[in-house]
């Protein structure tokens, strides 16, 4: 697999996100995945709103999440079925707005899919719209899938069986955001200006039909769910 990211000016509030990918993408092989971060996406859709001090803040925080929960050092909400801080509302490289996430990764993804399929005329193609999350208990941020088309997310491998025979019961492999992950460390945080790239020889399935819920989980069935109950319950005896 070879991730190759892509250097372009900077994207503006409103622009045309379609005629940006198009100035940079000069052509895609077939069986690739266009990788876009969300910030570009977000600001194509005028995803904006003006700092409004820290109380209007936290009313837009509220308003993008299904759950909020104030911490030491951030928000931590729940939106599209996943945790992230502050709903996902950034204010690095915003030049002095702040960007909520996209208003559906999952339908702009196909859209863009779509677009590229057609003026590249090609079959096999993904989309991946990435942001960036925490991992509980682990320091730095890692890529996340958004939204993604033209792919499979999730690989299973329950029924199968290991190197030494041994049916395989609970194992799955999540797929878009190991791939997000992976083009995320490549395109930067910072001042890269790397919003694209390009993944070739990816080790997924394509499809045109997708399950936008295959990565979602009930929180109560999540295997952190319990120990986060019990260290709330027993800080004292927390040991590092």
């Amino acid at each position: 697999m070879q991730i190759i990211p892509i250097k372009t000016t900077i994207f503006r509030a409103h622009g045309d996100l379609l005629e940006f990918i198009f100035k940079y993408i000069k052509k895609l092989p077939e069986k690739s995945v266009l990788v876009v971060t969300s910030k570009i996406v977000a600001l194509s859709e005028g995803r904006t709103a003006e700092p409004a001090g820290e109380k209007g803040k936290i009313k837009l925080i509220k308003r993008e999440s299904s759950f909020a929960l104030k911490t030491k050092h951030t928000w931590l909400t729940i939106k599209d079925g996943m945790v992230m801080a502050s709903a996902g509302i950034d204010e690095s490289n915003a030049d002095g707005k702040i960007i909520l996430l996209p208003r559906d990764s999952f339908k702009s993804a196909e859209t863009i899919r779509r677009a590229l399929c057609k003026k590249f005329s090609i079959k096999n193609l993904g989309v991946l719209i990435t942001d960036s999350r925490l991992f509980p208990l682990r320091a730095g941020v890692v890529g996340v899938a958004l939204g993604y088309a033209g792919f499979n997310g999730l690989r299973n491998y329950i029924g199968q069986k290991d190197i030494f025979g041994r049916k395989l019961k609970m194992s799955k492999t999540d797929i878009a955001d190991s791939l997000a992950t992976g083009a995320v460390l490549c395109m930067g945080e910072g001042e890269e200006k790397q919003p694209l790239a390009v993944i070739k020889d990816a080790p997924v399935v394509f499809t045109k039909k997708i399950n936008r819920n295959e990565l979602i989980i009930d929180p109560t069935k999540d295997i952190y769910a319990p120990l986060f109950a019990d260290l709330n319950k027993n800080k004292k005896n927390v040991k590092r």
